[in-house]
């Protein structure tokens, strides 16, 4: 095992490298929109495309967030800081790739610095989506993604896809089946959605860029390891995924014997509304591991006259969930999108959040009608709740993933979030982002809040 010093050493050499790379290296220029997609959505018109035989791009992201002091007469473990606070993420990625046994081997090295607001503790829907339940101060290195895709083509029109992140220039039949295996985020390929889902470059809030209640499998970075393949048929394609679960609920370890594991399945079709595109997606999801009920953390803790914890009481079993995610193509230049989504909330959260039922929707518009295409304009918001089992947990004092008060006056969560991205003309892929968040009863608790929460984010790509 490396020393302490040793590691360091060995992580600033590679924020060097990676740091030369950004400058050393042209622009590529990446199709929009930028987040990390392994689905089968940046399809170009049906011209050949050039094959490539490897790739390298990369992206920098900073993220400064800030709230003003709020009303709390009290505060626990997990609770949001009411005083006045601020807080840096960072990262620094390369999506390297390469053509190997007739597919794309993909490895995406990163380095991550910093927490979010609280240690990214206090609100079930987190208001950063750069921000990991875990984090450190100085910069550390970290390979969140190392995945091999195949395509099968099974006929149909030819269709030209293009380069994105992640994903090299081919040409693939419409109808085709991908397989991806390795290490990756489950939503990489699952509950996808063109207007919400990059908190790097559209929305920050975790349960607005993903559906609140998709429980995914995750260490506490959001990544782990599995498979995927995806059956496309003209217009629709399904989806299924067998995914690793941490060792124990939020935890940095997965599963090293993948004994607790998760299933997806999700169906997307297709189609045009008054000539404009959209996609509807269903999704369904269950965990298989050991995990708390909160009824039963409730009953020990009465009869040993101590906190409810659900950690106390784990036993294998399973929970399900399922999601709508709608995205439509209004004008030319605006979009709308929603998601709706609810899970079993008579056990503790698994490895994503605390959230049994959410419903979100917004808009996203392009600058075309200001003469800034390149800029976007996102404007959000979310209600968020707890079963009542999951109530009279935290309201006991229990702690989840998220939050924690130490008591429970409840009420639905609920955010508005805006954001305006603006495309810096003189520097090619620089995006500056300002960015609010509106939380009413952060935590679940009528008792906090509201909380005022300020962004500015710098995104990079090259």
């Amino acid at each position: 095992m490396l020393s302490h010093r040793a590691t360091s050493t060995a992580q600033q050499v590679l924020m060097v490298l990676l740091l030369g790379l950004c400058c050393c290296f042209p622009p590529v220029a990446i199709a929009e929109p930028t987040e990390v997609r392994l689905d089968n959505n940046n399809i170009a018109a049906a011209a050949p495309a050039v094959p490539e035989t490897w790739s390298m791009s990369g992206q920098f992201t900073a993220l400064r967030q800030s709230h003003p002091t709020f009303t709390a007469p009290y505060t626990g473990q997990n609770s949001l800081t009411p005083n006045s606070s601020s807080a840096t993420t960072t990262d620094l990625t390369l999506f390297v790739g390469m053509r190997i046994w007739d597919g794309e081997l993909w490895m995406n090295p990163e380095v991550d610095q910093g927490f979010g607001l609280s240690n990214t503790v206090g609100m079930a829907g987190y208001s950063s989506g750069e921000a990991y339940k875990v984090g450190a101060n100085s910069p550390y290195l970290r390979l969140p993604r190392l995945f091999y895709r195949k395509v099968i083509n099974l006929g149909g029109e030819e269709q030209a896809i293009e380069q994105a992140t992640n994903q090299m220039s081919r040409t693939q039949s419409a109808n085709n089946l991908i397989l991806t295996i390795g290490k990756f985020s489950v939503t990489d390929v699952f509950d996808t959605n063109t207007y919400a889902h990059d908190p790097r470059s559209d929305f920050m809030n975790w349960s607005i860029v993903e559906s609140g209640a998709f429980d995914y499998a995750a260490d506490a970075w959001g990544f782990t390891k599995g498979a995927s393949i995806e059956w496309t048929q003209s217009r629709w394609t399904l989806r299924g995924g067998l995914f690793d679960l941490s060792t124990v609920p939020n935890s940095k370890n997965l599963d090293p014997k993948f004994s607790q594991y998760e299933w997806v399945g999700e169906f997307e079709e297709r189609y045009q509304l008054w000539g404009h595109p959209g996609k509807v997606r269903l999704l369904g999801f269950v965990n298989q591991g050991r995990m708390g009920s909160y009824v039963d953390a409730l009953q020990l803790a009465k009869q040993t006259n101590t906190t409810p914890d659900t950690a106390l009481v784990r036993r294998f079993s399973s929970r399900p969930g399922v999601a709508i995610n709608l995205e439509q193509e209004v004008f030319s230049d605006l979009g709308a999108f929603a998601r709706a989504s609810m899970n079993n909330g008579s056990k503790e959260a698994f490895d994503f959040t605390d959230i049994n039922q959410s419903i979100a929707a917004g808009l996203s518009l392009r600058g075309d009608r200001w003469g800034r295409h390149d800029d976007t304009f996102g404007f959000a918001a979310v209600a968020n709740r707890l079963s009542s089992d999951a109530r009279n947990y935290f309201a006991g004092g229990g702690i989840g993933i998220l939050i924690g008060d130490g008591r429970l006056n409840y009420a639905s969560e609920k955010i508005m979030e805006t954001y305006y991205a603006y495309s810096v003309p003189a520097l090619d892929h620089l995006t500056l982002t300002l960015n609010y968040q509106y939380i009413v009863n952060p935590g679940y608790n009528q008792d906090r809040g509201p909380v005022n929460i300020f962004g500015v984010r710098v995104h990079k790509e090259f």
